[in-house]
């Protein structure tokens, strides 16, 4: 294994920084705005996949920012792992770009000209995280990500919006907070936070106390913007973004920015047999297992299609905790290649869900029998990310989850294949209702949703998902919505539209939408096959398999 000096990482990192005051220069000229969006975009993709053909063979970009303190470097490193992350944020921030157009255009959003400048500086931050050498690099874009994404989560400037930001800063800045004291312990035990495949040697052996207390500040920090169960309420409330930020929080960065730390943690920092000797390895399994179960069973009650989508990611997510967790070369595979799977079909699920709420205002599920008739290109590709969230062969979950299940039952974790496989049942149970109403039932006449009216369910009592009832002007109404909620609402000055009366049919060739909001569609919908039929095409598979080829297993863990 090589080292190269080269700029080229923080190049990655400067061309959508350098980006936003061209970006906002340009507000008054939205074309060339968003030329200068997309000049950034391929610019970047390019520069990142410029380092597939070194990363595979064993080359690692390493760039060094200077000494930050006695002992502590500010420095980048292009690796198999960080490629990985890298490499997905790049390609889908070319397709929410694109995305962004037909859909902020298509609602005549205001402050156009603030979101694209904060998408730019998200997207920054992000392959900051992705290139980070050690800790303290990492720490420091994980909270500039929090602050760059925090304009698009209160993007509407209502009461609700602000709230959710409020929150979203409370729980991440939390987490920021607990990763550096972890990192402070890392560098206390050890002397360096610096990346080392197989574990930082010494750190287990040093004191196992303080080594566990920190794996715990560590996993718990990263874990809050991985969505992980208890500190996953922020992620359901973020929902009153617009619609291609949920997708850049759920399928491109915060989110995979928390998982991508654990993965960190788990394979760079402690390592795979340090992780196993101090025992935390059962737990953070045990915490995943629950959430991607528990997350899906909340999935199953709530009408309002983003909110559904928030809690299929919470659940999603865990599948990757989980895999990273379990030790087992399968199961490192597995939970990995879910990275860029999900990423793509998760990205497919939001932008259909935008492009139902920019053509016809229509939120809640509840509200889409028939909508296949009006929309039916935009249906069929949530169909085809939808069965592949549920696991059905020739689709990108199928892959990585056959992997997952595979390393669960070579580790003897047999109560975790169940788990994956229960959770796999339940993604069928409140996907398949969504598919089935729009391509095979009407308006005046289609089929009770018990788990969503039945008053125990979604509309009314006791929420299950950790919100509350409302009263007064924030009550909901009788379809569930809840007044003043981007996640279920019409933007400002829409009116929520009632299609008792049927849907007008549109063919197949784009008369549903734009092709601003059809073309990226397409193009996630076919990328989650591409990675089902072929994961080793498109490049992915095989740079987790650099990843897993260089680590030491362990397949032991009950």
């Amino acid at each position: 294994m090589s080292e190269v000096d080269t700029l080229l990482p923080l190049a990655a990192i400067l061309v959508s920084a350098l980006a936003i005051p061209v970006i906002l220069a340009l507000g008054k000229r939205p074309n060339l705005r968003e030329g200068a969006t997309f000049v950034a975009a391929f610019l970047k993709f390019a520069i990142v996949a410029s380092f597939v053909p070194g990363v595979l063979a064993g080359t690692r970009y390493v760039t060094d920012l200077g000494v930050f303190a006695t002992g502590i470097e500010l420095s980048l490193r292009v690796d198999a792992l960080g490629l990985l992350f890298a490499l997905l944020a790049s390609t889908l921030w070319i397709v929410a770009s694109v995305y962004s157009i037909g859909y902020m255009r298509g609602l005549s959003e205001h402050t156009q000209t603030r979101y694209f400048a904060a998408f730019a500086a998200s997207l920054a931050a992000t392959i900051g995280v992705a290139f980070s050498a050690n800790l303290l690099t990492l720490f420091l874009f994980y909270e500039l990500l929090t602050v760059a994404t925090y304009p698009l989560v209160t993007h509407d400037e209502t009461p609700e919006a602000r709230a959710a930001g409020r929150k979203y800063l409370a729980y991440t800045f939390g987490g920021g907070v607990a990763v550096l004291g972890g990192t402070a312990l890392i560098f206390w035990l050890t002397g360096t936070t610096a990346f080392t495949p197989g574990g930082i040697a010494g750190l287990v052996s040093q004191d196992p106390t303080v080594a566990r207390l920190a794996f715990v500040l560590l996993a718990g920090g990263f874990g809050v913007k991985a969505a992980l169960m208890p500190m996953h309420s922020w992620l359901p409330d973020a929902m009153v973004a617009p619609t291609p930020v949920s997708g850049l929080l759920h399928a491109v960065a915060v989110v995979k920015s928390g998982v991508f730390g654990i993965a960190r943690l788990v394979l760079d920092v402690y390592g795979t047999d340090g992780v196993a000797e101090l025992g935390m390895s059962l737990p953070l399994a045990a915490i995943a297992a629950f959430t991607l179960v528990a997350a899906s069973i909340i999935a199953l009650r709530q009408d309002n299609l983003k909110r559904r989508l928030a809690y299929s990611t919470i659940s999603q997510l865990s599948y990757i905790v989980l895999g990273l967790a379990l030790l087992d070369e399968y199961a490192l595979i597995g939970g990995l290649l879910h990275i860029p799977a999900h990423g793509f079909m998760k990205l497919t699920l939001f932008l259909c869900a935008g492009a139902i709420h920019v053509e016809t205002h229509t939120d809640n599920i509840s509200e889409m029998a028939g909508i296949g008739r009006r929309m039916p290109i935009t249906m069929a590709a949530f169909a085809i990310a939808a069965a592949g969230m549920a696991g059905i062969p020739l689709l990108a979950g199928f892959v990585s989850k056959w992997y997952l299940v595979i390393g669960a039952v070579n580790t003897g974790g047999t109560i975790f294949a169940g788990a994956l496989l229960l959770s796999g049942i339940l993604n069928i149970a409140y996907f398949w209702p969504i598919v089935y109403q729009a391509f095979f039932e009407s308006p005046e006449q289609h089929d009770d949703k018990p788990l969503i009216e039945h008053p125990r369910g979604g509309r009314g009592g006791v929420r299950l998902d950790g919100g509350e009832e409302r009263d007064g002007s924030d009550s909901e109404d009788d379809t569930g919505q809840v007044d003043g909620q981007d996640g279920g609402r019409a933007h400002a000055g829409e009116e929520h539209h009632d299609h008792g009366t049927g849907w007008e049919r549109r063919d197949w060739f784009g008369s549903e939408a734009s092709w601003f909001v059809l073309a990226p569609i397409l193009a996630t919908a076919t990328g989650s096959i591409l990675i089902g039929v072929a994961p080793s095409i498109v490049v992915f598979l095989e740079i987790i398999e650099e990843i897993v080829d260089a680590l030491p297993l362990v397949v032991s863990l009950l």
